[in-house]
């Protein structure tokens, strides 16, 4: 973090008298707000608009001033960061909004935990993670303390299980905690290179069903990585001893890593000795690990609190990046989130501490395709990359100038002394960090923006409303210009929906088609560039995620890491369109099985009158009612239909329903029925009546023996049968919770734009 002040040139047009100061709000916005962010009373409905949740908020927070000055206007400083807020120019990370002057009163999205070489330090992180998971926080780890596996345990003269092993136990906790009752937990699982059990580390997550709240990165090495470029060896070294235990070709391992991305988007990588080259206070320790999705490296116990810029609202009344407007609302930011530090309720001792003393903050931006767009820059361009330096360096330097401000009124972070900041007799600054670029998921929902420094996710997309129809929504500035074009249409916007992209449409210019670029549209190469601009003027890290097509191969993966490497990103995250699609499912058994050959059995006919019963079960997809008839030679038939009608989730559950009904009455055993869909596994479990539903085909499996065993002789010995997965499904390419086809993949996590429900790992 610089503290010299970057001077643009001089803007013209500020709009920040102008603005109105009730929060415009999209559909969207509003239901992701009414769902996860007001104030709810006991039945669970909102007591609060979103203004007075803004209001909320900044009255919360302003009170922070009171420690600092006894006469401060405080008034005046609350509605500095309600109109903020309330004019979507700036948004907190997710817990401060939900938390801010509500009895929870934790405010803080990230935080790491340390894990040392003992089971008392392990399964103290394993308390302290559900405490933060509880709190509405995510947690990073770095598990490159423990032992290998096999290693020696000289209390027990037994020998060690290794790091894999106990991140399924963080994983099987952090499964059973619902965040607040609002965000589901996530974890960043980190692993140095040159740990003994990095191969096991790196293939963690081949199979879909394991450690699905985790995200995985590979600490990378300066070492490593010039051991990679040279085709040489590099030394794995035991934790515990700290001798080396045996030598790695480097290039196999990278190819190792590339291979298990290119096939799922896991791991991911971070360049551990790049990282902790910036880190401010070495003094104090080293950086071993991230928050869940990479962009914020912190110290072990340490948490930061961070919040998001709107470019989009940053453009002046002639079209133009009104910087006189953006200053504004960074010296707003800074001062906002430097509050945020004294007023939160943190979930343990140990963090307080350690964020009080660095004060680490992390001020980033959204909306940046929405900015280019109204600039007329096409995202993959020259032009794009050099003005997303000259913005985040405009942003650091003016934050940091923020951050001296305040070091003179309310001191120096504790932690000043010794830090990277400690050259200059007289130079203060009051935060060890100001700078981070995180996702902005459902933030950027609520703003109505673009995610992050991302590009378009779609320029048009089907969202799934409550009366079960389709809604074609359109980006705002593609709808107005397509309009003054005279090409706009219904019709052209549902096909836009449809291909996802505005490149094979004949009918749109190709003025248009270059500016309205969608993630897919942009070349890895230029996602890297975008990133590395962005990280150039960022004191922490950036999330970005590098898209490739499902064709790209494993070289093309393998170049995009060697140039984040060589362009300054800290870490790289990837995601191959359709790596995480659902997969077939695999029938169990051949197809000879319980008399069943393929043309010679025809299923027996349905008699007019049957009996029956209707089973309510609860998936994550929501609410499936699962209807099973028998007639006199047993189990005859099943239905079942999901409490919100339409879609794929729909369309497949009652696919599988009509090929259940088809094998019964074919004659096929009840227990091979249910042993081919028992267990199959969504991203998104639920639960009915205490009972785990991993997915809509098991809760037709969990139907069929609760009616069996409400009906003893139709179940014959199947009470006994063993029940075992029969396939894997990956992430579902619909929304578990609005059936929307807006799914986002990023960062490791997936998020839908419609209704903004996301998950992590």
């Amino acid at each position: 973090m610089l503290v010299n002040q970057h001077q643009p040139a001089s803007s013209k047009g500020s709009r920040i008298s102008s603005l109105p100061l009730k929060p415009q709000l999209s559909p969207n916005a509003m239901k992701v707000l009414e769902k996860r962010y007001l104030k709810k009373d006991e039945d669970g409905n909102p007591v609060e608009t979103p203004a007075e949740m803004f209001r909320r908020v900044a009255s919360n927070i302003a009170q922070a001033d009171l420690i600092h000055d006894h006469e401060v206007d405080i008034e005046a400083v609350e509605e500095e960061f309600y109109r903020m807020m309330a004019r979507l120019e700036f948004l907190p990370n997710s817990p401060t909004l939900m938390n801010a002057g509500r009895e929870l009163g934790q405010l803080s999205a990230c935080f790491v935990l340390p894990i040392g070489d003992s089971m008392e330090s392990i399964f103290d992180a394993i308390k302290n993670t559900a405490l933060i998971h509880k709190s509405g926080g995510g947690t990073g780890f770095s598990f490159s303390r423990i032992r290998p596996s096999n290693d020696v345990v000289l209390s027990t003269k037994g020998v060690s299980s290794g790091p894999i092993s106990f991140m399924t136990v963080f994983d099987a906790a952090t499964e059973t905690i619902k965040q607040g009752g609002t965000r589901r937990g996530a974890n960043m699982g980190i692993l140095r290179v040159d740990h003994p059990d990095i191969l096991d580390f790196i293939t963690a997550k081949q199979s879909n069903d394991k450690l699905n709240n985790f995200n995985i990165s590979v600490a990378l090495t300066e070492e490593f990585m010039e051991a990679v470029d040279r085709d040489g060896e590099y030394d794995l070294v035991n934790p515990r001893t700290g001798k080396v235990s045996k030598s790695l070709e480097a290039r196999r391992v990278f190819e190792m890593i590339v291979n298990l991305a290119w096939k799922n988007g896991d791991p991911g990588i971070v360049f551990i000795d790049r990282i902790n080259h910036d880190n401010p206070t070495p003094h104090i320790g080293e950086i071993e690990s991230t928050n869940p999705c990479g962009e914020q490296p912190l110290l072990p116990f340490e948490s930061c609190n961070l919040g998001s810029i709107n470019l989009s609202r940053m453009v002046g009344s002639a079209g133009e990046l009104d910087y006189e407007h953006l200053g504004h609302v960074v010296d707003g930011a800074v001062h906002f989130l430097d509050n945020v530090i004294d007023v939160n309720n943190y979930p343990l001792p140990e963090i307080e501490q350690k964020t009080k003393a660095n004060r680490k903050i992390g001020l980033g931006v959204m909306g940046f395709a929405d900015l280019l767009i109204e600039l007329g820059i096409p995202y993959n361009s020259e032009e794009a990359v050099t003005i997303a330096g000259e913005i985040m360096e405009f942003i650091r330097d003016r934050a940091g100038k923020k951050s001296a401000q305040l070091a003179e009124k309310r001191g120096a972070f504790p932690n000043f002394e010794g830090s990277i900041y400690d050259t200059a007799p007289g130079l203060k600054v009051r935060n060890a960090t100001t700078t981070t670029i995180a996702p902005t998921g459902t933030l950027s929902i609520i703003a109505g923006c673009s995610s992050g420094i991302e590009p378009l996710f779609a320029v048009s997309y089907v969202r799934n409303v409550l009366d079960n129809t389709e809604m074609v929504e359109v980006h705002r500035s593609f709808e107005r210009m397509a309009r003054d074009g005279g090409y706009y249409s219904e019709e052209l916007m549902k096909e836009i929906a449809k291909k996802g992209s505005l490149k094979d449409l004949p009918e749109i210019p190709d003025e248009m088609k270059s500016l309205f670029v969608t993630a897919h549209d942009v070349s890895p190469e230029w996602h890297i560039r975008m990133q590395a601009a962005f990280q150039k003027f960022t004191d922490n890290a950036v999330s970005k995620t590098v898209n490739f097509p499902h064709d790209a191969s494993t070289d093309d993966v393998k170049q995009v890491y060697m140039l984040a490497y060589r362009t300054g990103c800290k870490g790289v995250t990837i995601y191959r369109d359709g790596s995480r699609e659902i997969q077939v499912l695999n029938i169990a058994g051949n197809k000879q099985a319980n008399g069943f050959i393929p043309g010679q059995v025809k299923p027996r006919p349905r008699p007019g009158f049957i009996t029956g019963g209707t089973h309510k079960l609860t998936s994550g997809c929501g609410n499936i009612y699962v209807t099973i008839n028998q007639d006199e030679h047993g189990l005859f038939e099943v239905f079942s239909s999901m409490g919100l009608a339409g879609g794929c989730k729909g369309a497949q559950s009652e696919a599988i329903a009509r090929l259940i009904s088809l094998a019964l009455r074919s004659g096929v055993a009840v227990d091979a029925v249910v042993k081919s869909v028992k267990g199959i596994r969504c991203p998104t479990p639920g639960f009915s009546d205490g009972v785990k539903v991993n997915s809509c085909p098991d809760a037709i499996a969990q139907a069929l023996l609760v009616h069996l065993e409400k009906m003893p002789k139709l179940a014959g010995n199947i009470e006994s049968m063993e029940l075992r997965p029969s396939a894997e499904l990956a992430h579902c390419p619909e929304c578990p919770e609005c059936g929307s086809t807006s799914l986002e993949f990023g960062e490791g996590c997936v998020f839908c734009r419609s209704c903004g429900f996301s998950r992590c790992g």
